[in-house]
């Protein structure tokens, strides 16, 4: 999901200055002694004073600790940085525990923090968007009554990974004293607590997460691209003679958002938000009078498929469900943070109430239209009927709007890591250049793949089975390593390693599968047709 329908905390693909990417920190200073420098591990941490606890930086830092400064806490915005844009890099002795003392909670500056109510709205905001109308595809990929259980295990585990990383984060924040972490914060923080060996690695995991995070954005860009471009030719072929090719429509949609991309303030966006939101909405409603109207009985659709089509099925639903990539920016913004993740919580009632939603649009889309099911139920439409044109056009309009907002984070996340290596005088039109190529990018490569539904399954797979299961898994695995533990028979080991490798069928997998799924749309057939 990576936020389908709203805007996530831009994280940095990398900093300018004092780290190296992928390599380990720079040696400590002369003033200590060799033996103390191998007792020590060094951790990303903002230098606050930690007598007062006020948030804000010390004056003076302690020279004998061996430092060096990043520029900024890329994942962080400036403004939620809780009065500080330059953290250090410090040592932490092997053994050191978390500070039960100090409540990271309390020393975040947040403009403007957000209620229990105001998360849990941006949070189905966030997930409510064009996965929603992929979830009938994907009960095709699993059959009606596998797909419904399947659907309900899916979203609890990507539930259950939200819950890892929030609360590495918050262990995280207490141990190194920091109010707040994004995603590649805590990555990287959480390799630097790990073993030695993983130490060297930390900035490279960090790339990693950033990596991933663009790759998730921009193919949603792709898949937004290929969304409207479908969904407004199917309105029109029925008003033109000679229909034109999907291709051609996508080159025709991609235009005008070579300028709208240039709006690089987010303010100026926000009333396309807001007409987004609500196109959405009134779209979504009118096609679930649609999808309810006259449906047949369950026994007349497949109850499971052939286990070939399962990697589309979970890549789809996992793009659909996961928002790995911005509950930390949800999180850091809240004016009570501890009630995200627990039981009850935002992110519990949030989650089921947006798993018990797309179970319904896939359950019900599924068996209204079987074996016909397109990439988005909204080409099941009635194909002359007017209120299906307009609803297929509100939404098409709806994600069009949706894409300016979409945009934003990978190149934000891009710019920060390449903007130090610009001239000041060149930094404007390098980044309306970086932002037309990026435009242009998502327009060729959605020209090239102009098909929803191993799209959708590539983008899950990949992206959001690393980001959503690996990643989280593998933090929890270094966090834990030395205090609180793994747990008795070392459960919490066996249970991560699990997740690791499911984590890894599913890239393997989908990748494969879509691969194979692309192959056979362009030969006009299903992967599934020639299954026994």
């Amino acid at each position: 999901m990576a936020m389908r329908n709203g805007v996530a905390a831009a994280g940095g693909m990398g900093s300018g200055g004092g780290v190296s990417g992928g390599g380990p920190p720079p040696a400590p200073s002369s003033g200590m002694g060799t033996g103390n420098i191998l007792r020590k591990i060094p951790t990303v941490s903002a230098s606050y004073d930690n007598e007062t606890h006020t948030g804000s930086r010390s004056s003076a830092i302690n020279s004998s600790q061996p430092k060096f400064i990043r520029p900024d806490m890329v994942d962080v915005p400036a403004q939620q940085a809780a009065g500080s844009t330059l953290p250090l890099v410090l040592t932490r002795k092997k053994g050191d525990e978390e500070d039960t003392n100090y409540n990271p909670f309390e020393h975040r500056k947040v403009d403007h923090p957000t209620s229990d109510l105001e998360t849990l709205v941006h949070l189905l905001k966030g997930s409510l968007g064009s996965g929603i109308l992929a979830m009938p595809m994907a009960f095709l990929n699993a059959g009606l009554w596998f797909g419904l259980i399947a659907t309900f295990a899916v979203g609890a585990l990507c539930t259950y990974c939200v819950h890892i990383l929030v609360k590495c984060a918050h262990i995280l924040c207490r141990r190194r004293k920091i109010p707040m972490m994004g995603f590649a914060d805590v990555a990287e923080q959480a390799f630097l607590d790990g073993p030695p060996s993983l130490n060297r690695w930390s900035r490279f995991i960090r790339f990693m997460v950033n990596v991933f995070l663009v790759l998730d954005l921009i193919g949603c860009c792709c898949i937004y691209l290929v969304f409207v471009g479908t969904n407004v030719k199917a309105v029109l072929d029925e008003y033109m003679d000679e229909p034109l090719n999907i291709r051609l429509w996508i080159v025709i949609v991609t235009c005008p958002l070579l300028v709208m991309c240039l709006v690089r303030n987010l303010k100026f966006l926000t009333p396309f938000s807001m007409i987004a939101n609500i196109l959405m909405f009134v779209g979504i409603v009118i096609t679930f009078v649609y999808i309810f109207d006259d449906l047949p009985a369950p026994e007349e659709r497949d109850g499971i498929v052939d286990a070939v089509q399962w990697p589309l099925f979970f890549g789809t639903v996992i793009f659909a469900l996961e928002g790995i990539g911005v509950v930390m920016s949800l999180e850091n913004d809240m004016k009570n943070p501890s009630h995200f993740i627990g039981c009850p919580s935002v992110l519990n009632f949030g989650m089921s109430v947006v798993i018990a939603l797309y179970t319904l649009v896939g359950f019900f889309g599924y068996l209204k239209y079987g074996s016909e099911t397109q990439g988005s139920v909204t080409l099941n439409l009635p194909k002359e009927d007017k209120l299906a044109q307009s609803v297929k056009l509100m939404i098409a309009l709806a994600i069009f709007f949706t894409f300016t907002l979409q945009f934003y984070v990978p190149v934000s996340i891009i710019w920060k890591g390449i903007s130090h290596k610009i001239s000041e005088e060149r930094k404007n039109i390098s980044e309306y250049a970086l932002r037309i190529a990026l435009v242009i990018l998502c327009g060729g490569i959605a020209v090239a793949l102009p098909n929803l539904g191993p799209f959708i399954s590539l983008i899950g797979a990949v992206c959001l089975s690393t980001l959503g299961m690996i990643i989280p898994s593998v933090i929890e695995l270094a966090v834990y390593r030395e205090e609180p533990g793994y747990g008795r028979f070392k459960w919490r080991l066996w249970k991560d390693i699990g997740l690791i490798i499911f984590g890894i069928v599913g890239f393997v997998t989908g990748l494969y599968v879509s691969i194979l799924e692309f192959h056979a749309e362009f030969s006009g057939s299903h992967i599934g047709d020639n299954a026994s």
